[in-house]
């Protein structure tokens, strides 16, 4: 298995190239890493995009078979994380065609986030915060007010937000998911920003 170089720790899409490099060569330990990475991403974004847990456990299963399949196919391992964001998006909105209205349940930022036990969270508690009653409640009141305020994003401008400000991609690789220019993400990035910024100055 590649050793996890610096570079690869700082930039998701460097250590994703060089599990997909050893894979293909064979490495099994590399695949399975791989596939486990795979997983974790493709269950969090399609439970963002398809919304109910079946429709995104079949989701992440095909995404992963095809990572299994194709692995030894993959010319630029660089893209990969864009392939899986694109892939699991396309099954998710043939899912949603054969449905009437959005899904019932969106996965809320508390889910989304990293917390600071390694779980997901929305806002990462302050130090202490167990232990102050007060902190507490004023960090949870905040998280019901940025889901809250998440849901009432049209789907274009949830995903954006998934995909930019919560998974870390660039500009570009935000684009070449969604299959839409650059400059439509920067400007739906900002809509959906002052509409968030609006719903919660509201609440």
């Amino acid at each position: 298995m590649p050793p996890v170089t610096k570079r690869a720790a700082e930039n998701p899409s460097d250590e994703y190239a060089a599990l997909i490099t050893a894979a293909a060569a064979g490495d099994a330990t590399s695949l399975e890493r791989l596939l486990m990475k795979a997983q974790e991403v493709a269950y969090r974004f399609s439970r963002t995009v398809c919304g109910g847990p079946l429709d995104a456990e079949d989701v992440m299963q095909d995404a992963l078979l095809k990572t299994y399949r194709y692995v030894n196919r993959i010319h630029d391992p660089q893209a990969f994380r864009t392939w899986l964001y694109r892939t699991v998006r396309n099954a998710c909105l043939m899912k949603r065609r054969h449905r009437v209205g959005e899904p019932q349940r969106m996965l809320s930022l508390d889910e989304l986030l990293p917390s600071v036990d390694g779980g997901r969270s929305a806002v990462a508690e302050p130090a202490g915060a167990a232990r102050n009653p007060e902190s507490l409640a004023m960090n949870h009141a905040l998280r019901r007010r940025l889901v809250n305020a998440l849901k009432t994003l049209p789907p274009d401008y949830r995903t954006i937000v998934f995909l930019r400000e919560m998974e870390g991609l660039s500009t570009r690789e935000v684009a070449g998911v969604l299959k839409i220019s650059e400059p439509n993400v920067k400007m739906r990035l900002h809509r959906a920003r002052l509409l968030l910024r609006r719903q919660l100055e509201d609440r």
